[in-house]
């Protein structure tokens, strides 16, 4: 499992608008207030101007970005990992998961990149090498001072001992005369200044070492040499080590001074921390690796690591949707993600399907931040002053300050309520909030059409619906063909049988709709058609009660024709 809780975010609907922004931050504020201090508030797609600008009022930071919530190789890793350098020891690195628990360790070097993964099996090999006769058997590489450390010993010797070199093993329990005949030999060979010599108090064989010219010796069981030894050894180059321990140990830990650089493999199979785990899962099945280190996308840098059996049920995103209730409106990987609650003010509809039963709150009221809104003061609670504000702001947009047909009492009421908190006047803050921003005037193309954006799926038709609430419409011509391009590829690229644009007027309500897709299905839209892609709409403010409702009729009428 991950080493970290994962997180709960509150977030509306992709392309969103001031109401799912709005409503996301003040339900994450009522999930805080009402024992949840772990709830953020997230998005999954730019703010609107005028959003950006009511939270710079409020003091408010942006909530969280999140552009897909699937559980992912960094947020199932263990990041608090144990780990070991290519300069570690053999016996550094035994004691180090001796003292963890663990079986397998990532390798790292100075950069904290990953080099290999060590595990039980692979310490063995160092402690076991294959070659079990003749010099191979008895060669270790190894530096004198790493060996001295690994046995707590002290040393007497030169700047070259912390150089890595291959060492021959010999242990001098034989007779003098043995020891001193294979020293000979390996003199005659050539090897003999690669010689470590490992004996206890054997006073004659430390000198047959010292006359015929070996690397080092080490002597065993806490013995000492004598002084005229010492100096002469000092003189010729021999490094003395004086082990603590039997003769038997000393040599077991000579070799667990090798370091774990000599004993990594290349194929090592690293995963960057934004790979999905769904798609991991199948990946990894066939691989005999155990350990899987997770590295920052593009680099070997290490984030943390996980095992096979943190694919099985990994820990998962929690949300809560607010105003809507349909996966294909959702942040992208909402299907892997644990959905707690819904709370919304559109209609059923879509494919949203949860594992478990969730809390599910939908309303007929003129906005998901008026839902949330009356959350608090049913639990006896206030927003505070900043969260007021967003919600007030959400609730106006939403209901064009009221004057919107899905305006209902309830929202007449709590716009008060949230503006007598937030320290506002109702009419004042909206009309501020609409005269903000115009998209239409300084907006791109894409970005009037997606900054409000909802996609339908009604009789088999696909529709894309999107939405601008203006004070003015007189710098729509100048935009009109851009607009109707954008259009063109939103329909060409998403398949849609309709791609339309509601421009409102706040001051006048009326709107106008710029719409291009199939020809049977335009001829039956119920609004003036002013030419190929521009219609009237009179009294058409609310693309949830009033244009959707009127491209469901005109589907059936195509259909029917």
């Amino acid at each position: 499992m991950s080493s970290t809780s994962q997180p709960w975010y509150v977030i509306g609907h992709r392309n969103p608008d001031a109401d799912a922004i709005f409503s996301a931050i003040g339900h994450a504020a009522y999930l805080r207030a009402t024992g949840n201090p772990e709830v953020k508030a997230g998005r999954c797609g730019e703010l609107p101007e005028r959003t950006r600008i009511v939270l710079e009022r409020a003091g408010l930071e942006k909530p969280d970005l999140l552009t897909d919530v699937r559980p992912t190789a960094g947020s199932i890793c263990r990041r608090n990992v144990v780990g070991v350098t290519e300069e570690n020891t053999f016996m550094e690195a035994y004691r180090l998961m001796l003292d963890s628990g663990v079986r397998s360790v990532p390798v790292l070097n100075a950069k904290r990149e990953v080099v290999g993964i060590l595990r039980y099996l692979d310490l063995m090999q160092l402690l076991l090498p294959p070659a079990t006769e003749g010099l191979a058997a008895r060669t270790i590489h190894a530096s004198l001072e790493n060996i001295s450390k690994t046995l707590g010993a002290t040393k007497e010797g030169s700047e070259n001992d912390a150089d890595e070199e291959d060492h021959i093993l010999m242990v001098g329990a034989s007779s003098q005369d043995t020891a001193e005949r294979r020293l000979k030999k390996a003199r005659e060979e050539g090897n003999v200044g690669r010689y470590v010599v490992i004996c206890g108090d054997r006073p004659v064989v430390h000198q047959h070492a010292l006359d015929y010219g070996a690397r080092a010796l080490i002597v065993t069981g806490g013995y000492l040499t004598s002084v005229d030894l010492a100096n002469a050894a000092q003189e010729r180059g021999m490094t003395i080590i004086r082990s603590p321990h039997d003769t038997a140990m000393t040599v077991k830990l000579a070799l667990c001074a090798r370091r774990l650089s000599h004993v990594l493999e290349d194929g090592v199979q690293l995963i960057e921390e934004s790979q999905s785990v769904s798609q991991l899962s199948r990946r990894l099945a066939g691989f005999r690796q155990d350990l899987f280190p997770v590295v920052k996308d593009g680099s070997r840098e290490m984030v943390g690591v996980f095992s096979k059996s943190d694919l099985v049920d990994p820990p998962r995103t929690r949300l809560s949707l607010v105003d809507h209730n349909e996966f294909s409106q959702a942040v992208m990987g909402v299907e892997e993600a644990e959905v707690v609650e819904i709370i919304d003010h559109h209609r059923l509809s879509g494919d949203l399907v949860s594992r478990e039963p969730v809390r599910f709150l939908n309303e007929p009221l003129g906005s998901t931040s008026t839902i949330v809104a009356r959350r608090f003061r049913e639990a006896g609670l206030e927003p505070d002053e900043a969260t007021a504000l967003c919600l007030c702001g959400g609730l106006i947009s939403d209901t064009l300050n009221l004057t919107s047909p899905t305006t209902t009492d309830v929202d007449r009421e709590l716009r008060d309520w949230l503006a007598g908190i937030a320290g506002v006047t109702g009419d004042a803050f909206a009309a501020e909030f609409f005269a903000a921003g115009s998209l239409l005037v300084n907006g791109e193309p894409e970005q009037i059409i997606g900054s409000d954006r909802k996609k339908f799926t009604e009789q088999g038709d696909r529709v894309s619906l999107s939405q601008i609430e203006e004070l003015s419409l007189e710098a729509f011509e100048g935009r009109r063909e851009a607009l109707e391009a954008a259009l063109r590829e939103v329909q060409d690229s998403g398949g849609f049988a309709l791609a339309a644009l509601l421009l409102t007027d706040i001051k006048s309500h009326d709107s106008l709709l710029l719409a291009v897709g199939n020809e049977e299905l335009l001829n039956a839209l119920e609004f003036e058609r002013v030419d190929e892609s521009l219609f009237q709409a009179p009294g058409i403010v609310s693309r949830k009660k009033q244009l959707f409702p009127a491209v469901c009729r005109a589907i059936a009428k195509a259909g029917a024709a």
